[in-house]
């Protein structure tokens, strides 16, 4: 599955903010080394970077188009294109950010504390995932795929995302490995300029990519507008064309 730095830039201030809430939630600490996973185009590393102005400060991610993207809004730091599940970097680093990208990494149980095995003492994994697999957005997106003449083509594609266990479920896994565990929820309402085809363009950028990436050109086309017409049932603009998209995140900071 190909990512598209241009098209998950669309709607950055939005995607931003919630890195921001995280971070600013991450306990002060000298901080000599920080990473961020899953850096996507840099907008969320140079947040970090700001956080931790004295560090050194990394980027990685397994898109090949997403840290072109990133080198170049970001010249002076170090970026490495690999996948979480095999990114080998011992550390120990004073921070670890994984924001909006667990999500498509599995095995949860097993990846978070080997990442708490790579922080400091008194270093903070921090974490931020969509949590909307049960907005109307993405039941639309998978109801979709079941119809047309693509349901045999998309039949895995809703599998390439991670269905999030419960608040308590994260606590208690991180817990025995940290000093303190802050776990919350928040759903972002995201005004979005373009009434239902702005929708339709954010998820583009991120939920619908194992969807389209299946399909050909034409089919792609098709899919997308029967989902659009889905969407517009559901997604009504204001008198000034703004659609508020109602947007679910868990968020974790766990300090070892």
């Amino acid at each position: 599955m190909k990512w598209s730095a241009a098209q998950y830039a669309v709607f950055e201030d939005e995607r931003t903010r919630p890195v921001r809430d995280l971070l600013n939630a991450v306990p002060d600490t000298h901080a000599h080394a920080v990473v961020d996973l899953g850096c996507g185009p840099g907008n969320s590393t140079e947040i970090l970077a700001a956080r931790f102005p004295r560090a050194v400060v990394k980027g990685v991610d397994n898109s090949p188009d997403m840290i072109a993207a990133a080198r170049r809004r970001l010249p002076q730091l170090s970026f490495e294109n690999a996948a979480i599940e095999t990114w080998a970097e011992p550390g120990p680093f004073d921070a670890i950010l994984a924001n909006a990208v667990l999500q498509w990494v599995p095995d949860h149980i097993t990846l978070l504390p080997h990442l708490m095995e790579r922080l400091a003492p008194g270093g903070s994994l921090a974490i931020q995932m969509p949590d909307n697999l049960d907005e109307p957005a993405h039941r639309l997106m998978r109801k979709v795929a079941t119809e047309g003449p693509w349901a045999g083509s998309l039949s895995s594609a809703a599998a390439a995302r991670t269905s999030l266990e419960k608040a308590d479920w994260y606590y208690d896994l991180l817990k025995p490995h940290s000093t303190r565990v802050d776990v919350w929820r928040t759903v972002y309402h995201h005004p979005l300029a373009g009434g239902v085809d702005a929708v339709v363009e954010w998820f583009k950028g991120s939920g619908l990519r194992p969807f389209l990436a299946a399909l050909d050109a034409h089919d792609q086309a098709a899919y997308l507008r029967r989902y659009r017409e889905s969407l517009a049932d559901v997604y009504s603009a204001h008198p000034d064309g703004t659609v508020l998209l109602p947007f679910p995140r868990l968020f974790i900071v766990a300090t070892r």
